[in-house]
């Protein structure tokens, strides 16, 4: 029989003087709450989790160049916003790029294991994950479970990622929230054919040189990115359940050139940019829910 780590109300007083708890312990009745913060090369999420599962707060800002502090600040944008304490959070996971600089979580959980099971949660049925982000691409395969089956992913060159939506949103002098309804108003999308970040860029300004439309020439960038994002995931299987994670799922003409591309709807939500996070503060409640009963908990990152 383990001994238990509840405290009764009366325990927060000793000697008339506030006693503050050790993070994570539960107070009387309270629900257990657990955290999931994704670090990414853009920006960072953060996810707080009740004991049912249930999104209590969501967090996040720009990741910049300190991303210790980003960590910091998207963990407390989502703990603030819930009015919790730092210590009414009994576990958390760091996952993305930047997981190892989330110093005050528990433990690190890659952003592949992490995305596939925050996938699997919001859409059972899932079997292939793209997952665009600001820098990267990466095609998951995933079983029933949400466990992960194969993956590939683009790092090497940022064509087909949210930095080249970003390059072309500068060229046209919009923002990228507006790039994707821009797209939408197309009638005859133009064919680009540079992928390079760069070159992509002079492309766009000698299409406008010539007259030719914004709404085409914005078009054609998100087929372009569309082609390049299917066969990548041709590479660990098209499947007929598909869901689509990162930030890059926000941009509405995105969603609509990758469906035309693979044929069929596409699984997005207004969560999707937090499926990462959403993950790793699933793994949180796992490990917080074992802890609690007793089992042992490693500190060890998992794949």
């Amino acid at each position: 029989m383990h001994s238990s780590n509840r405290l009764s109300t009366n325990d927060w007083w000793v000697c008339d003087e506030p006693v503050i708890p050790v993070r994570g312990t539960i107070i009387g009745d309270q629900i257990m709450l657990v955290a999931g913060v994704d670090v990414g090369s853009t920006q960072t999420k953060a996810i707080i989790l009740n004991e049912n599962a249930e999104i209590m707060a969501r967090g996040i800002v720009n990741t910049g160049a300190n991303v210790v502090k980003a960590a910091e600040k998207a963990f407390n944008e989502a703990r603030k916003s819930a009015k919790l304490e730092e210590w009414d959070v009994a576990y958390t996971v760091g996952t993305g790029y930047g997981r190892y600089k989330v110093l005050f979580g528990d433990t690190q959980i890659t952003e592949i294991s992490c995305h596939a099971r925050g996938a699997n949660f919001l859409f059972p049925k899932t079997q292939t994950i793209l997952d665009i982000g600001g820098q990267d691409t990466k095609g998951i395969r995933i079983n029933e479970k949400g466990e992960v089956v194969d993956f590939c992913m683009n790092d090497k060159c940022a064509a087909g990622t949210g930095r080249f939506l970003a390059a072309a949103a500068d060229v046209m002098g919009i923002s990228l929230d507006e790039l994707g309804d821009v797209a939408l108003r197309s009638s005859s999308a133009l064919r680009i054919t540079n992928v390079c970040t760069v070159f992509v860029e002079t492309e766009i300004m000698n299409h406008l040189s010539k007259g030719k439309k914004g709404e085409d020439i914005l078009a054609g960038v998100h087929q372009s990115i569309a082609a390049r994002s299917v066969s990548l995931i041709r590479r660990v299987g098209i499947s007929p359940e598909i869901t689509f994670t990162g930030g890059v799922s926000l941009n509405k003409g995105m969603v609509h050139a990758l469906q035309e591309k693979f044929g069929f709807p596409i699984n997005v939500s207004d969560d999707s940019q937090f499926i990462g996070a959403l993950g790793a503060a699933l793994f949180a409640l796992d490990r917080a829910s074992a802890r609690h009963d007793g089992e042992p908990v490693s500190s060890k990152e998992e794949a």
